[in-house]
């Protein structure tokens, strides 16, 4: 008879969950702003290197150090809150080299349209969490999107870039 598998679902932890995003400004600047508000569940099991996630992001928790800047991301032109008040990543697979996390092949849903997307894992650990009194997993993660794919083409014929950098720092509680 085979070992059973170990899979254990996550509870994301607010403290040290975000979403990023950081886009060329002119090529004198780079605009960055984070999502605070994300939710979502993590299911993975270490021995088979096997895992699930989805993500959701609230659009409106968008925050970037200046008001003006937050109104207009959430403004229709750009993330349009007020009509798409989320964006969602879903992956059911982790890909490993060797003990190495190294991506996250999934699907991202933004503005309502979906398109796949693949975060690499810049780092990953499990651990012994003291505060928590349970086992903690967490990453790192970017990929480089183009925005227009979704529909977002605001500046785009006047010369702002297509591609943006987007991160996810993720990590959840053992339950």
């Amino acid at each position: 008879m085979g070992a059973q598998a170990a899979v254990a679902d996550y509870k994301i932890d607010l403290d040290h969950t975000y979403a990023t995003f950081a886009i060329d400004h002119n090529g004198a600047s780079i605009n960055r702003a984070r999502f605070d508000e994300v939710s979502g569940s993590v299911r993975f099991d270490k021995e088979a290197k096997t895992g699930a996630i989805d993500i959701v992001v609230q659009t409106a928790s968008v925050y970037s150090g200046s008001k003006g800047f937050d109104e207009h991301l959430r403004a229709p032109d750009l993330f349009d809150s007020a009509r798409h008040p989320t964006m969602r990543f879903v992956s059911d697979r982790l890909v490993f080299d060797g003990e190495r996390l190294v991506e996250v092949p999934g699907q991202i849903t933004l503005l309502g349209q979906t398109h796949p997307l693949t975060l690499k894992a810049l780092q990953f650990r499990c651990y012994p969490n003291t505060r928590a009194k349970t086992e903690a997993c967490g990453g790192d993660f970017e990929a480089v999107l183009d925005r227009t794919l979704w529909g977002m083409d605001y500046l785009v014929k006047a010369g702002m870039p297509k591609t943006v950098r987007i991160g996810a720092t993720i990590e959840g509680f053992k339950q």
